[in-house]
C-alpha cells in the first residue's frame, strides 16, 4: 500500500506548480546521516523496475524491490512548530518495516537536529 496524506499532496502540488515541474516524485532510499538510512523524495523519471502510483494527478514512483522490502509507505507533511529537536516540519516518508528489521526507514525530514 502507498499513501499520501492530503497535507503532503497539497504541498507537493504547490511546489511542482511553482517550479513548473512535470516529472514524477521518486521515493528513494537515502544512505547515511546521523540517524542512518531513511526514505526521501526526489524528482525523477519512471524506470522499468518501478511501481507507479497516481494521487490526484501527481505520479509517485518506487523501485519494486524497495517497495517490497518496505511494506506500506506513507508520505506526510508536518507543519513547522516552535522549539525543540525534530520540530522543523517538512515532509516525512515512513514505512511499516524498519531498517533494523531488514526493511526500510522510519522517517525522513527536510530539517535536521543539532
Amino acid at each position: 500500500m502507498f499513501e499520501v496524506t492530503p497535507a503532503a499532496l497539497s504541498n507537493i502540488k504547490d511546489y511542482l506548480r511553482q517550479q513548473k515541474i512535470d516529472s514524477p516524485i521518486r521515493i528513494t532510499l537515502i544512505s547515511g546521516g546521523c540517524s542512518g538510512p531513511s526514505l526521501g523524495l526526489a524528482i525523477d523519471d519512471a524506470k522499468d523496475q518501478d511501481d507507479e502510483f497516481d494521487h490526484d494527478g501527481v505520479i509517485f514512483v518506487v523501485e519494486r524491490t524497495l517497495f517490497a522490502s518496505c511494506g506500506r509507505i506513507t508520505v506526510d507533511f508536518i507543519e513547522k512548530s516552535t522549539g525543540g529537536c525534530g520540530d522543523s516540519g517538512g515532509f516525512r516518508v515512513s514505512s511499516e518495516k524498519s531498517l533494523s528489521a531488514g526493511g526500510c526507514s522510519c522517517s525522513c525530514s527536510s530539517g535536521s537536529c543539532g
